[in-house]
């Protein structure tokens, strides 16, 4: 992607236009449009649709949980980035369920907001730290339905698992150390980390919480 076309949705002009000087510093990123609010947003959507859609929660008339519902419901290529003040569980998990993409605080550094963007315009999900503790500490408690939702109809699993690799994967999302691994499966605790890392390399993720999201989006549990 050459281009990374944004829209900017906040309903304080002065965020907007920090964000906006931030963005247009960059190469390869322009800002098509903006709104105040989630329905103005929804509107700058049937003209100019961008590669993400940059947006706050709350913000009169349509908030921005309500408003990444419809944009997933609608506008299935445009990415959504939530960029909040609040790091309350309840807002974190509301976004997470509409289908946002990425997850970030007003208070991120510079290089992680523009981490962030490339990131989810490229294709991926980015939650900043404290988010994805919460969705970590989510997963762990059994609660399922804070998967982050995928905009596509999970695929027949693309990796070519192994039965093996299948029921190290299962276990791993139990939170199985290697050595409950190896005692489950009847096998050496060396053999449990060479099946652990060659399903996190061929899965192509680096931790725990990134083989969730690759499991949950592919259907692979």
């Amino acid at each position: 992607m050459d281009i990374i076309n944004v829209v900017l949705a906040d309903d304080h002009v002065l965020v907007r236009d920090g964000i906006k000087a931030l963005l247009e510093d960059q190469s390869g990123v322009v800002v098509i449009d903006e709104a105040s609010n989630g329905k103005e947003a929804l509107e700058v959507l049937k003209t100019n649709k961008p590669h993400v859609l940059i947006i706050d929660i709350r913000m009169p008339e349509m908030n921005g949980i309500d408003a990444v519902r419809e944009v997933n419901r609608l506008y299935t290529d445009v990415r959504t980035l939530v960029l909040s003040m609040h790091d309350s569980e309840e807002y974190v998990l509301q976004a997470i369920q509409a289908g946002a993409d990425g997850y970030l605080l007003k208070g991120a550094s510079k290089e992680e907001f523009l981490k962030a963007l490339n990131k989810v315009a490229s294709g991926g999900k980015y939650f900043t730290g404290d988010v994805s503790a919460i969705i970590m500490n989510n997963f762990v408690n059994g609660n399922t339905n804070t998967a982050v939702a995928p905009k596509v109809k999970p695929v027949e699993d693309p990796f070519k698992l192994t039965k093996r690799e299948k029921q190290i994967l299962n276990l791993v999302l139990q939170l199985k150390n290697n050595k409950d691994i190896a005692d489950e499966l009847n096998i050496s605790k060396r053999t449990a980390e060479v099946h652990r890392f060659n399903l996190m390399k061929k899965l192509e993720v680096k931790n725990l919480m990134e083989l969730s999201n690759k499991a949950k989006e592919y259907g692979l549990e």
